[in-house]
């Protein structure tokens, strides 16, 4: 067999096992009654440590990790690390703040961020306005998964097309057979696999004479030989301003995405919920090695297939790695893509299921009807994602999550800071929104895309990437800034003077739905909905002799029915 035989068998082997994993989680543990969005769409609110850390380390660190950033770090050098201090920002925020995020949607039965927007400010269009933009920023997300299993196709040899489509079809039955417990067992392979693709690259580059010193000085010659002025293995001070944004920019974003905070609700409590985002730094290290591929790329001479770039990391490793251990690596690829695009696909179907489905079309739908319109929704958005590939220049893959990344920004004030007060005025917080989503989608049809030998031949004029060039609007500078963060900053302008301006209008507030103790509750806490099942962690034993090993639970009822514990109220 030749290489890319090898690496294909191994890559069909993994790839099926995988699968036989996601539709086997249907039955994992299964529950009585999985048809409600709890059970289905957050795994029973009752993972515990080890299922929560392979479900969030799966959710945060992609195929993105594989294919978008070492791409990235072998076009430009240095420019490519933002991802690693934006997620040395970003854990202590989400230490912090989801903490209270977990607290009030357990209290209230809340499955989307949009739900808890919409009790918090009393405003259902609010709440809709909030899940329209979610279910916006995840399908670029989805369509980067996908980007990546495409670009490991292309090396393996298959022709475009319909590989793509049987592995869009696999993720796509099991996330509607499994829901959130398929990605959250298909994680734990995901994760081993991606442990030993950086093992490879340790011992490869280790093998390769005089180790990692060739490897970053053919890099800075490389960098240096190029008439470009924003590359080298140092940041150049006009990509000094866009980097500091990026990194910023993308802390924010990250924890807004609506498939980050299904993966926090799954968690069984607060502190299973908190050692796990204590712990998942130490999973940074070994974003940073696989960075590195992107300069081991550039000392191997490794080129694009066909000129797509996000073909480099799979390619560099089809060339240096035996045929197995490629083949091993691009079902890391592979899994690291489907995890995450099943996640997020159920986050979007959940957004349109509880707050447009159940808002305006079925109030009264039942919780199976929920759960299968949410099953049909994440089908939709799948297909959705494969248009966003289409439609949209993928040459660097990392353009579309950052876009998306403008999008989610301008929900933070009703969602982050709605969580410690609800000062804001619920028409200032949408008339923020929409002029932060004014100015981003104005400066992102500003951002043009460069190429050729210098990287300053223009060529296409608008929607080039997230990088908005100061000398718009006349700065004598190279300097560039994140678009995110400028519309962010706006956003919060608006939102902070218009409030007073509305309350002196007369225009009254919505009625705060939740209490300051909903902010803090804790599994045993009685406001607290108490789970069918744990998945793992310590068993929960019964205080008086029994012969069953776990507490019995009396199911608790869902209050959306009753008046008295109602989640939001009815404006």
């Amino acid at each position: 067999m030749d290489d890319q035989a090898v690496q294909l068998t191994v890559f069909v082997l993994i790839f099926g096992v995988v699968a036989v994993m996601g539709f086997s989680a249907a039955r994992w543990r299964r529950p009585n009654d999985i048809h409600s969005l709890e059970e289905w769409g957050l795994g029973g609110r009752a993972f515990g440590n080890w299922v929560t850390f392979f479900l969030l380390s799966g959710d945060v660190y992609t195929a993105y990790t594989f294919v978008a950033v070492p791409t990235l770090v072998y076009g430009l050098g240095a420019a490519g690390f933002f991802p690693v201090p934006f997620l040395v920002i970003v854990y202590p925020m989400l230490f912090v703040v989801l903490a209270r995020f977990w607290s009030v949607c357990h209290v209230h039965g809340f499955v989307t961020p949009a739900e808890f927007v919409r009790a918090r400010f009393g405003s259902r269009e609010l709440g809709t306005i909030v899940a329209v933009l979610g279910i916006v920023a995840t399908m670029p997300y989805i369509a980067l998964q996908l980007i990546g299993i495409e670009a490991v196709f292309e090396v393996m040899g298959l022709p475009k097309g319909w590989p793509l489509t049987v592995a869009f079809l696999v993720l796509a039955v099991y996330t509607f057979s499994s829901g959130l417990r398929g990605p959250a067992l298909v994680s734990i392979v995901k994760d081993a696999l991606v442990l030993w693709s950086v093992l490879s690259v340790v011992m490869i580059v280790s093998m390769m004479p005089g180790g990692w010193e060739p490897v970053f000085r053919l890099a800075q010659e490389k960098f240096t030989a190029t008439p470009r002025v924003d590359d080298g293995l140092l940041l150049a001070p006009q990509s000094q301003l866009n980097y500091v944004t990026l990194a910023l920019g993308s802390a924010v974003a990250l924890f807004l995405y609506p498939h980050t905070l299904t993966g926090v609700l799954a968690s069984r409590n607060r502190g299973t919920l908190r050692r796990n985002l204590a712990v998942l730094p130490i999973y940074t290290l070994t974003l940073g090695i696989l960075m590195l591929v992107g300069f081991a790329a550039i000392y191997s001479n490794t080129q694009a297939i066909g000129g797509n770039s996000n073909t480099v990391v799979p390619q560099w490793f089809s060339q240096n790695a035996p045929a197995w251990t490629a083949g091993m690596v691009f079902a890391a690829i592979g899994v690291g893509a489907m995890v995450p695009a099943a996640i997020m696909s159920i986050a979007a179907a959940n957004l349109f299921t509880r707050d447009i489905y159940r808002e305006y079309i079925r109030p009264g739908a039942s919780a199976k009807e929920e759960t299968y319109v949410s099953k049909t929704v994440s089908l939709t958005v799948k297909f959705g994602a494969l248009l966003v590939i289409l439609l949209l220049n993928t040459q660097f893959a990392i353009d579309l999550q950052l876009i998306g990344g403008v999008v989610i920004m301008q929900t933070l004030p009703a969602v982050a800071l709605g969580l410690y007060t609800n000062w804001f005025h619920r028409w200032a917080l949408a008339t923020g929104i929409g002029s932060g989503l004014l100015v981003g989608m104005v400066m992102l049809y500003q951002v043009p895309k460069f190429g050729g030998a210098d990287g300053r031949t223009v060529v296409r004029e608008h929607f080039g990437g997230s990088a908005w060039p100061l000398e718009t609007i006349g700065i004598n500078s190279d300097a560039s800034i994140y678009v995110g963060i400028v519309a962010l900053a706006v956003n919060l302008i608006v939102t902070f003077l218009t409030t007073p301006l509305f309350r002196s209008l007369g225009i009254p507030d919505g009625r705060d739905g939740t209490r300051e103790h909903d902010y803090v509750a804790d599994e045993g806490d009685p406001t607290v909905r108490r789970m069918t099942e744990i998945l793992d962690g310590d068993p929960v034993r019964d205080p008086a002799p029994s012969t069953s090993f776990f507490t019995p639970v009396t199911p608790r009822p869902d209050h959306r029915d009753d008046p008295s514990r109602s989640a939001y109220p009815r404006l």
